[in-house]
């Protein structure tokens, strides 16, 4: 196929079937763990007194970071395979880290950590990779210095990593809405919303992921929603769990999108997370004419989370419009998105997508030059990305630029190729899916 060799490279019956131009994709997937949830169980099973034990971990390297800070902060984790138990010991119980705690990539790591370190009785350090260092902190700092906290910022960067934040802090609840669309900056708020005295209110403009919500309801912290807003009351004592994480619909995205636009497929996507926060994607997929069906849907009680089996068939695609308002619900799946955008017939417009360059590149810019260098025609008009569709892709050389879902998009883009292509930083998808081009190499056909 011409593409630099991915840890596990496509066999070579694939290579020429892409030769034939016949390329589709077929069989049964069941996605790794969720990845937002894996970060939000980890960081709230330190707070529940008990051993809490959480299976299908997400394997990425994002979620291994937040485990790892959570051990530096001087709880026992152990991790087996994808199962995880943490022995928690309720609200003020951290140690202080003898080291700066290192997220990594994984900006959830680093902006939900610093709301639960914000309430702490000591300093701590946090940084990050030379990616993440890029990212915006000024968001989280914001709300949680109006509760009480105290950020120090170094290297001249206001708001960037790396962090100092002060302890021995007294915070307080808040009444809170946020500028930005951010399940993240939300989560922040909420889990030094739990160390609080009094309540704590959040209001987005639009809804967001709620996995935090649902995993607090889980481990018994009373959370409710009142005229718009989430509302919880500090000092709450949190119940140890036992809990299997869904699949990761955003991992599975990228296997749907190209099972929806290589006609001729059949893909089935098993135990996989439905939460209508995170099924945005499948809605701009089905309005954009893919025959998708949910053939089994359950709902666990306990939290809210829904469960389900998603099944694909190939066919052709044409443009559509994606409203702002489903951006939040999108936010993770618009790279590959775009692919199937530029394989469509006719024009797709992405409204609302400036979040796009914060993410870990700026990946409304590297949409768009991926998409023009495979022949296509992408367009950034302010916040809106314009993609114009169905002329026949050309190989290219397609630049990832260390973002996961940037690598995974092209790869997904490259089945439509039938000259070369060569992903570079492909490595990056052990970020949050280190079985994917196993995952693709298998389902193939």
């Amino acid at each position: 196929m011409g593409m630099a060799r991915p840890p596990h490279p496509f066999r070579a019956t694939i290579f020429q079937m892409k030769l034939a131009s016949r390329v589709v994709m077929r069989g049964g997937l069941k996605p790794p763990g969720d990845k937002s949830i894996a970060h939000r169980m980890a960081l709230l099973g330190p707070l529940a007194p008990g051993n809490s034990v959480i299976e299908n971990f997400a394997p990425g390297d994002d979620c291994r970071r937040t485990l790892d800070i959570v051990r530096a902060l001087g709880l026992r984790v152990e991790h087996r395979g994808t199962t995880v138990a943490i022995q928690g010991k309720g609200l003020f119980t951290f140690c202080a880290p003898s080291f700066t705690l290192d997220a990594g990539n994984s900006g959830s790591t680093a902006r939900m950590t610093c709301g639960l370190l914000a309430a702490q009785p000591f300093d701590s350090s946090l940084d990050g990779d030379e990616s993440l260092r890029r990212r915006p902190m000024g968001r989280i700092i914001e709300p949680l210095e109006l509760m009480g906290a105290q950020f120090e910022t170094q290297n001249g960067q206001p708001d960037r990593l790396p962090l100092v934040i002060r302890g021995g802090r007294t915070i307080c609840g808040i009444d809170y809405d946020l500028p930005v669309a951010s399940a993240q900056v939300k989560t922040a708020v909420l889990l030094a919303g739990l160390h609080a005295e009094g309540v704590t209110r959040v209001r987005e403009s639009y809804p967001t992921r709620d996995h935090t919500e649902l995993a607090l309801a889980r481990f018994g912290v009373p959370v409710r929603r009142d005229a718009g807003a989430i509302v919880l009351r500090g000092m709450p004592r949190l119940e140890p769990i036992h809990y299997r994480i869904p699949g990761d619909i955003s991992s599975a995205a990228f296997f749907v999108t190209a099972a929806a636009a290589l006609p001729g497929s059949d893909l089935v996507v098993q135990e996989v997370g439905l939460n209508p926060t995170r099924t945005g994607f499948l809605k701009v997929l089905m309005s954009m004419g893919a025959d998708i069906r949910i053939e089994e849907d359950r709902f666990d009680s306990a939290d809210g989370e829904r469960w389900g089996t998603v099944r694909v068939k190939g066919g052709e695609l044409t443009g559509t419009q994606v409203q702002r308002s489903l951006v939040p619900t999108v936010i993770d799946e618009i790279p590959v998105l775009a692919v199937a955008a530029a394989l469509a017939h006719g024009k797709t417009a992405f409204h609302g997508v400036s979040e796009l360059r914060h993410k870990e590149s700026d990946r409304l810019q590297t949409i768009a030059e991926g998409i023009s260098a495979l022949g296509a025609k992408a367009e950034i008009l302010d916040d809106l990305l314009l993609v114009h569709g169905g002329r026949p892709l050309r190989g290219a050389r397609l630049e990832s630029h260390g973002d996961h879902r940037m690598a995974m998009a092209w790869a997904i883009a490259s089945l439509a190729v039938s000259e070369d292509c060569q992903i570079v930083g492909q490595k990056s998808v052990n970020i949050s899916y280190p079985e994917f081009w196993e995952d693709l190499d298998r389902l193939v056909a």
